[in-house]
């Protein structure tokens, strides 16, 4: 029936994109959720039927995806990443491969009890790990420095690899059992032949359909609305004209399709990422709905203490062989291979191929080809569970990741915004500074911070600014169309929480001229009413970057369970305060952004920027911050001096008074490449 299709349908997206959010919301691997909800609606609850899915449509259709997944994987990999760590990442997905295939394969015939022929099969398809769970646990975990940056590469090449290898040794398999054509020779043969093809004819039609689109998109011969379409229609056409023309050659084929386009300087592709992205979602959510639904319940039956003890051999022994062996003779530190040897969850191509498999084997291998695809299940739900579980802590055990990113990344380094960061390093936090002006960014860098000389909206600025540790992005530019586009840019890394736009004008979030859609915007920074111009005049008349406590003498019973910005703004009638950071008494930084929101804690200490006089704002900003009368004094400013001496960081430079040419730098610093008709173009585009 036809209601029936579609209640299948909608209950595959409603449990895939269910699963993911559950997962995101309690901080859980994805995947565990996905594979759930999959064996629940199919062989326990019934919603899902098991033998519907059992169809040769399923398999079209996962390989079709895993084709569009990879793509959209190998549009994150830059060849530049690869000068550093080029070398280990061929020796993993080579030797480290043969290390793997041999070492899970003895597991499965001597642990398992498999046949030879399914041993060496089944050590192919675990091969391979995958963008799939390798590119959100790195995003969890944010390791710092090369190792990102390998396992990166290695997840993503690893899977076409892996895959032809499986499918090489599966035809192998069923060329031994051809009664009309037997022997070693001939599997050989097949073999080197069956390589060459993979590789001529992948690479062909990659190129081809690489150059296609470039053209296409080059030249703008589609409208904006069809970009996103025209490239998906491409990639299926050369995964499908690919996988007639050698079998399985398509995943190679659109992984070095998407590798080509991210390298190329000829078209953007940031639009198309997007929508790619977008589209794993759904994709990877599909996926493993479907694939963990058709699984029986009687083939559960298979799985004991031996699978426990096989997947312990893949993580104890196999994966620290592979990094150990394909490390040797590279600069690769002892704690980097620690964290590679501890990181090597299986994915959704494991999954796929291994359950294609069994359907072609049944024939061939009835007896034992039933057990596979549990076994395959249980090394994935069992390998993200512990890697997913314990990559990040050990990250931070071996010093290759923060326990929470705290950093701040600034994008703007003018006066001001030196002065702010400098505080903020001072007191523990890591900061960054991005800016297209090269004076401002050696001021930076002569005042002790880190600072970058980068285009904001550069399709290049992620990959050349070490993000390792960081988890805030601060938007200090004075212009609201650039800003938006920079907060746009930086949502490929940064959640939506942790983007703070600065508003460069008074009216820029109330309506008027420069007023800004909200998916465009980040979250206010320094409050609603702050904006760039305040901030700027603030600073002119000789405001300073304070940092405030609570005052002593107060007793447990006389403390707030917390103080709003109403109680900061009654004590200090005769100042200006501009709260900026809380700092907790754990180390954690929160930025400032809703007034409203504003709480401190009893134990935290404030970053404000305090001046004494009238607020520099309009006198509807100063109403609907409310009125200060005087109060009892509550909260002490500590001295900026000793305060940052008693942290382990380096003092802040004091600040120099800009000249009014390095003011009119600091404004145009981040505008340098934008014209002044920019701002007229509302849509952002």
């Amino acid at each position: 029936m036809p209601e029936g299709i579609l209640l299948d349908i909608t209950t595959v997206i409603l449990l895939g994109i269910g699963a993911q959010w559950v997962a995101w919301r309690f901080r859980l691997p994805s995947i565990l959720l996905l594979l759930l909800a999959g064996f629940l609606a199919g062989p326990v609850l019934g919603l899902l039927d098991p033998q519907a899915l059992q169809g040769d449509w399923l398999f079209a259709f996962v390989s079709l995806s895993i084709g569009i997944i990879l793509f959209e994987g190998g549009l994150s990999l830059r060849l530049s990443e690869l000068r550093q760590v080029g070398t280990v990442v061929l020796s993993l997905i080579t030797l480290g491969v043969g290390i793997t295939w041999a070492g899970a394969g003895l597991a499965a015939y001597f642990v398992l009890g498999f046949n030879l022929p399914l041993s060496i099969l089944i050590g192919a398809i675990l091969t391979v790990t995958g963008p799939t769970v390798i590119v959100p646990l790195l995003r969890h975990v944010r390791p710092k420095g090369r190792v990102n940056t390998i396992a990166k590469w290695e997840g993503i090449t690893i899977d076409p690899v892996g895959a032809i290898l499986s499918v090489l040794v599966l035809e192998t398999l069923i060329l031994l059992n051809d009664p009309a054509r037997t022997g070693a020779s001939a599997a050989i043969e097949h073999v080197a032949i069956g390589i060459g093809l993979e590789i001529f004819v992948a690479l062909g039609i990659s190129v081809a359909a690489t150059v296609v689109l470039l053209f296409i998109l080059r030249w703008r011969l589609v409208p904006d609305f069809l970009r996103n379409p025209v490239t998906l229609m491409i990639v299926i056409v050369a995964f499908s004209i690919s996988n007639v023309l050698q079998h399985e050659s398509g995943l190679l084929a659109t992984t070095l399709m998407g590798i080509a386009l991210a390298n190329q300087p000829y078209a953007s592709v940031q639009r198309i990422i997007e929508f790619k992205e977008n589209l794993q979602v759904l994709l990877i959510g599909s996926l493993f709905v479907l694939l963990s639904a058709r699984l029986e319940m009687s083939a559960l039956d298979s799985l004991g203490l031996e699978v426990l003890l096989f997947l312990g051999v893949l993580i104890v022994l196999v994966r620290p062989l592979a990094v150990l062996v394909s490390s040797l003779g590279t600069t690769l530190n002892w704690n980097e291979k620690a964290f590679l040897s501890w990181l090597a969850p299986r994915g959704v191509v494991a999954a796929a191929v291994a359950s294609l498999f069994a359907y072609q084997l049944r024939s061939i291998y009835p007896q034992q080809v039933e057990g596979m695809v549990p076994v395959v299940f249980a090394v994935i739900v069992g390998t993200v569970a512990i890697y997913g579980l314990t990559a990040a802590p050990v990250a931070r055990w071996l010093g290759l990741a923060d326990p929470n990113p705290n950093g701040v990344l600034f994008l703007g380094a003018g006066d001001w915004v030196r002065s702010i960061a400098g505080v903020v390093q001072a007191l523990g936090p890591s900061v960054l500074l991005v800016d297209n002006n090269p004076d401002l960014v050696e001021k930076a860098r002569a005042a002790d911070l880190p600072a970058y000389k980068a285009n904001a909206l550069s399709d290049t600025v992620l990959d050349e600014v070490e993000l390792s540790g960081v988890g805030r992005l601060l938007i200090t530019i004075p212009n609201d169309e650039v800003s938006s586009l920079a907060a746009l840019h930086f949502s490929e890394v940064f959640d939506s929480n942790d983007i703070y736009q600065l508003a460069a004008q008074p009216d820029s979030r109330h309506g008027g001229e420069g007023d800004m859609p909200k998916h465009l915007r980040g979250r206010p920074l320094f409050g609603t009413e702050t904006n760039y111009q305040s901030l700027k005049k603030h600073v002119e008349r000789g405001d300073e970057v304070k940092i405030l406590h609570l005052a002593e003498g107060f007793s447990e019973e006389e403390q707030q369970e917390y103080y709003t910005y109403e109680d900061l703004s009654t004590q200090y009638n005769e100042y200006t305060i501009i709260p900026l950071f809380i700092l907790s008494a754990d180390g954690t930084l929160d930025v400032v952004s809703e007034l409203s929101q504003f709480r401190l804690r009893p134990d935290d200490r404030l970053v404000a920027l305090v001046g004494t006089g009238p607020d520099v704002r309009t006198a509807a900003e100063d109403t609907a911050t409310g009125s200060r009368p005087t109060g009892d004094v509550v909260f002490e400013m500590e001295d900026p001096e000793q305060a940052l001496s008693s942290d382990a960081s380096p003092d802040a430079a004091p600040r120099e008074e800009p000249s009014p040419e390095e003011e009119s730098q600091e404004e145009e610093s981040q505008e340098a490449d934008f014209p002044e008709e920019a701002p007229q173009d509302k849509t952002g585009a």
